[in-house]
């Protein structure tokens, strides 16, 4: 009786540490396989950010954004992505539009002075719900802001959208 309690705890301990090295080896692909994966030609700077401001919102009015879209449910379709560049004339900036991941599609603005607020717009399909993420990006592929909100269902009776109104 005392042998089978100990190869029970003996197997519980191996289940253990396979768990763990499963779970170094995962980490360890992340940190150091995968940044070489996602290289782009020139290296990105870690310089400061010239995007002081970028954030979705359901309209535009006078080249500012109206609100701020945190979660948006799907009664709505339109949704735009506001960023205000500094000190980037002469570039071309993208803005890249990513649905849990994945690159749905791509806006490219040429930066013409030192202060330059560009948008862009997407006709959301109602039925693809989950995180949108906007990717900030410069010329060389380098990613310099990214900001995320959650397309939900309309819920019969309740609240989901969460839209902060500017001024």
């Amino acid at each position: 009786m005392k042998w089978k309690y100990q190869q029970k705890t003996l197997d519980m301990t191996l289940n253990i540490v396979k768990g763990q090295i499963k779970y170094l080896s995962i980490l360890f692909s992340l940190i150091v396989v995968a940044p070489n994966t996602f290289a782009v030609d020139k290296a990105c700077s870690s310089g400061e950010s010239n995007i002081p401001r970028a954030m979705f919102s359901t309209g535009i009015e006078n080249r500012e954004p109206v609100d701020r879209v945190l979660i948006l449910d799907n009664s709505r379709s339109d949704v735009y992505f506001f960023s205000d560049l500094r000190h980037l004339q002469g570039r071309t900036i993208k803005h890249r539009w990513e649905f849990e991941g994945k690159l749905i599609k791509e806006k490219s603005f040429e930066v013409k002075g030192p202060r330059w607020r560009v948008y862009s717009l997407h006709k959301l399909d109602k039925e693809m719900l989950g995180r949108w993420t906007v990717v900030v990006a410069d010329d060389n592929g380098c990613p310099l802001r990214a900001v995320i909100f959650k397309y939900v269902a309309k819920e019969d009776g309740g609240q989901t959208a969460a839209i902060i109104k500017l001024q």
